[in-house]
């Protein structure tokens, strides 16, 4: 069996495999993404159901947004462009559709920040766009621990999956066996959702999500919630 070393080194998959951990110090766990409001408005009432919602919500929002900027962000923090930063940075901005997807973006990426700050891992003084969303804060940290993009998007998807799949089991009767089932029918999925990614030109971007941003929005005045979006 071969001992060589891989394509991308051992440390940067590790700083990777850190930066997607559901451990990490961020808060993620406290965002179900309009996922919760979709249970409720019984959008989403098994796992069939589930599944077919990751699915799409990959295909028309990860797929077309924050994959494709990840990239964009991760090649700008690599050239030292700042200016490029901080269009991308105000671009998915503009694209979160109700205040809570907006909240969560600031907040995961202020989250980030402060967690990168404490290990004396940020960039220098005036790099860092105003206010940086989650994306572009672990694209720095992809960028600064050496990641390749591909594996990049790869991770920030799993991360994503991961966490909607823990959403689920905490609000949908949805046992972790069959949390386990969908994460091998999606597995594939994440795959082509990042080689999608990668070949999208800047005007083919931007969500396609009108269900979750109304549930989202229906979120938002829920009277009984366990989750902030």
């Amino acid at each position: 069996m071969s001992t060589e070393a891989s394509p991308m080194a051992d440390l940067s998959l590790l700083g990777l495999l850190q930066l997607v951990s559901p451990a990490l110090p961020i808060g993620a766990f406290a965002w179900s993404q309009g996922l919760e409001s979709a249970f409720e408005l019984d959008w989403v009432r098994n796992e069939a159901d589930l599944g077919q919602w990751l699915a799409g919500v990959l295909d028309d929002g990860l797929t077309r947004c924050e994959l494709p900027v990840l990239a964009r962000q991760q090649q700008a923090w690599a050239d030292g462009d700042a200016a490029t930063l901080a269009q991308w940075n105000d671009w998915l901005h503009a694209t979160r559709e109700t205040a809570e997807l907006s909240d969560e973006d600031v907040r995961l990426g202020s989250a980030l920040t402060r967690l990168l700050t404490s290990l004396e891992l940020m960039p220098e003084d005036g790099q860092m766009p105003h206010e940086p969303g989650y994306v572009t804060v672990f694209a720095w940290a992809a960028h600064q621990r050496h990641v390749p993009v591909r594996q990049t998007l790869l991770g920030f998807a799993w991360a994503w999956l991961e966490n909607q799949l823990a959403v689920a089991c905490k609000a949908l009767p949805l046992g972790h066996t069959a949390a386990q089932r969908l994460t091998e029918q999606l597995r594939p999925a994440l795959v082509r959702a990042v080689d999608n990614a990668l070949v999208l030109k800047d005007d083919e971007l931007g969500p396609i999500l009108p269900g979750l941003a109304l549930a989202s929005a229906h979120h938002e005045t829920q009277y009984s919630r366990l989750f902030r979006s």
